[in-house]
């Protein structure tokens, strides 16, 4: 595994830098629900007394509660954040009551002609008093401009946050403005060509950030936040669905056993956090990817699985998904915290270019995992289920004779992991014609060796009560 180096390090609000007198900027913790922690450390020259402070370039999506300012010397009285952004229609909306100038230029000869008006209405169009006339302000091809008193005093050109502040001295100092806000998101992606004849992959991940605050943030010391936390607007007690958290494993996540992190992820409390190897610019509306993972040559091999979630039989026969399993983990070339996100695998064709074979999302995979990423459906390796019989043989407990037809229409033998669901808590083997073993309370499995061009029936008796 070669994660980038800085990776290793973990994202510090304040750096040391502040401490040493240098104002160290600007820092951005993303998280996964829509939410980032922003902390700006900037150098203030601040006189004595009572005073506005006016901080720019905040978000736009800022949440106003959420915000910390602290400095040597400095009490808090009073914060305010505008966020009336200066646009042509907020001018005419404050501007509603009041007089401004329209300029028109004839088109023919350049003259132009002023006169005064009062602004009565800015809602779906202009409205405004001319003398004793009204009319509506309208693109009618002749040149108009609208030229108004001022500025009005709570529009401003970027978002901005004041802050009435006591200080106790004069002078320059660093001060650490801290807010949560809205519209930064980020996710992961990644890239695996897969060589099934090696028995190995080649794994890039690749981190997607999005900026929909409103603001640019330049120059920030990043850092990305795996793990879903609590915020109020949670409902209690319910995880993310679809819609609004992290997409959920589709093939499989199981626990191989502990295995100390040594990846880029490092823990912090239940979450983990992965810091983006160098400082970088998140541009307002802007989409950037920026590399994160860079493994080569981790065990992996390709699965055939089947499964059923109950005893029945079939007319046809159905389709063996395919799974490209790997181990997350340090002997198999790889161990490191995976952020949910969606796996595309590649694979070479008979010419050596890579082909697109599948994809599918996991969740947030920690290390010591092993993973199943269903790529498709496999046409040519086929199962089909036949129930035999059921038998009452009480009258909580049931005996159920199951036969299953697996067939191999490739070039050479494959193994297919088949899966029986649907029993109970209580149950117990009867007989297979194939040793099995138990998935978990409520699922048998086998691994079934089907040869080239060939077929395996496997039998089992399962009984099952509650």
């Amino acid at each position: 595994m070669k994660p980038s180096a800085p990776f290793l390090a973990l994202a510090v609000l304040l750096p040391a830098a502040a401490q040493a007198g240098e104002a160290p900027g600007l820092s951005v913790t993303i998280y996964n629900a829509n939410l980032a922690l922003v902390d700006d450390v900037r150098r203030l020259d601040v006189g004595a007394g009572r005073q506005r402070l006016e901080l720019k370039d905040v978000s736009s999506a800022i949440r106003p509660e959420t915000v910390t300012l602290t400095g040597p010397g400095l009490a808090i009285v009073e914060q305010n954040f505008d966020f009336d952004l200066l646009t042509p229609q907020k001018m005419m909306e404050k501007a509603v009551g009041q007089k401004v100038q329209i300029v028109r230029t004839n088109p023919g000869n350049g003259q132009q002609t002023t006169e005064t008006a009062t602004v009565l209405s800015a809602n779906e169009g202009v409205v405004l008093k001319i003398g004793d006339r009204v009319e509506v302000l309208r693109d009618d091809g002749i040149p108009t401009r609208v030229i108004f008193n001022g500025v009005p005093q709570n529009l401003r050109a970027r978002p901005t946050l004041s802050v009435m502040v006591d200080s106790d001295h004069a002078g320059s100092r660093l001060v650490d403005l801290s807010y949560l806000t809205k519209g930064l998101a980020w996710k992961a992606d990644y890239v695996a060509l897969f060589d099934e004849t090696a028995g190995r992959l080649d794994l890039q991940g690749w981190v997607t950030l999005t900026n929909s605050s409103g603001t640019a943030f330049v120059d920030a010391d990043t850092a990305l936040v795996a793990g879903q936390v609590a915020t109020a607007s949670d409902d209690a007690a319910e995880p993310y669905d679809s819609d609004g958290g992290p997409p959920r494993p589709m093939a499989g996540i199981r626990m191989a056993g502990a295995e100390a992190n040594t990846g880029p992820g490092q823990a912090v409390g239940d979450v983990y956090i992965y810091r983006l190897p160098e400082r970088t610019t998140i541009a307002e509306n802007q989409t950037k990817q920026v590399s994160f993972l860079d493994a080569h040559g981790v065990a992996a091999r390709k699965v055939y699985r089947w499964a059923a979630g109950g005893f029945q039989s079939s007319d046809n026969p159905s389709s063996a998904e395919v799974i490209v399993a790997f181990a997350n983990a340090a002997s198999s070339g790889l161990g490191s915290g995976l952020p949910a996100g969606t796996i595309r695998v590649y694979e070479r064709d008979t010419k050596g270019a890579p082909k697109f074979v599948g994809e599918n999302p996991i969740g947030h995979t920690p290390q010591g995992s092993e993973l199943g990423v269903k790529i498709g459906e496999a046409f040519d390796v086929t199962v089909q289920p036949t129930l035999v019989s059921t038998d009452v043989v009480s009258k909580r407990r049931t005996r159920y004779a199951m036969s299953y037809r697996l067939r191999n229409a490739r070039n050479a033998p494959v193994t297919v992991e088949l899966r029986q669901g649907g029993l109970q808590r209580q149950n117990a083997i009867v007989s297979e014609s194939l040793k099995g073993r138990s998935i978990d309370a409520y699922t048998r499995g086998w691994s079934v060796t089907v040869p080239a061009a060939g077929e395996t029936v496997l039998t089992a008796q399962l009984e099952t009560w509650w």
